[in-house]
């Protein structure tokens, strides 16, 4: 993936149409100059993100759902709270203000998510590198309530696979792992093989995490087969 394809990628997702309840936080333009300056920093940390995964080599592409209000619509950057995005996953040597990840938000506080904080714990602990993306790249919230999540509609699901396709494409040398249905669903209709491992929402934590697991165990087993040949 050389920088001009990531950069063509985070271009194409900027200039992006929101649908309705929906809010894409990499966009050209926003609502005020503040807002435009915090899409700006989202820009960034993602491609920022996305070319270190590139150096470093990821161990998976990890694909999920949607950003959540306190994670990527804040970041920028899939799998990512704001705690996790400037301290950084040292033991993945991964994000990080040293590594040149920034806040991109003005309101005074520092997010947390369960679901970034779930994912990294348990990525760190079988020491695993994954670059992450979302079935529908930019932030559903319910009706009027911008501070909330939902599941994306059909029609924002398709408005996504392009973005999909072309991050798996760009990453193709690593296994892909669908986090929950949705992601399962679209990489099944983009033809992509890959992985599936329980979302760790709604009580899923402890099921993710075991299959995770297990995944990895698998795929060490299997690599040890084909060198004993």
């Amino acid at each position: 993936m050389s920088p001009s394809m990531i950069n063509e990628l985070i271009s194409d997702l900027a200039a992006l149409e929101a649908p309705p309840d929906t809010v894409n936080m990499y966009a050209w333009r926003a609502a005020d100059e503040l807002q435009t300056q915090g899409n700006a920093i989202r820009r960034n940390n993602l491609a920022l993100a996305l070319s270190l995964a590139l150096e470093r080599g990821p161990d998976l592409l990890l694909v999920g759902e949607a950003p959540g209000y306190n994670g990527a619509r804040r970041t920028g950057v899939p799998f990512t709270s704001e705690q996790i995005l400037l301290s950084g996953i040292e033991p993945l040597h991964q994000f990080g203000v040293e590594r040149g990840f920034a806040l991109a938000t003005t309101d005074g506080r520092i997010s947390r998510e369960p679901t970034a904080t779930i994912v990294y714990r348990e990525l760190a602990a079988l020491k695993r590198f994954a670059v992450g993306w979302n079935t529908f790249p930019i932030h559903p919230h319910q009706p009027g309530q911008p501070q909330s999540n939902r599941t994306p509609r059909q029609h924002e699901l398709r408005l996504g696979l392009p973005f999909l396709e072309r991050v798996c494409s760009l990453f193709s040398a690593c296994p892909v792992v669908a986090m929950g249905r949705i992601a399962d669903q679209a990489l099944c209709r983009l033809g992509i093989p890959h992985a599936v491992v329980r979302h760790p929402a709604q009580g899923g934590a402890r099921r993710f995490a075991e299959e995770l697991r297990q995944l990895f165990a698998c795929t060490r087993k299997l690599l040890t087969a084909e060198h004993q040949l």
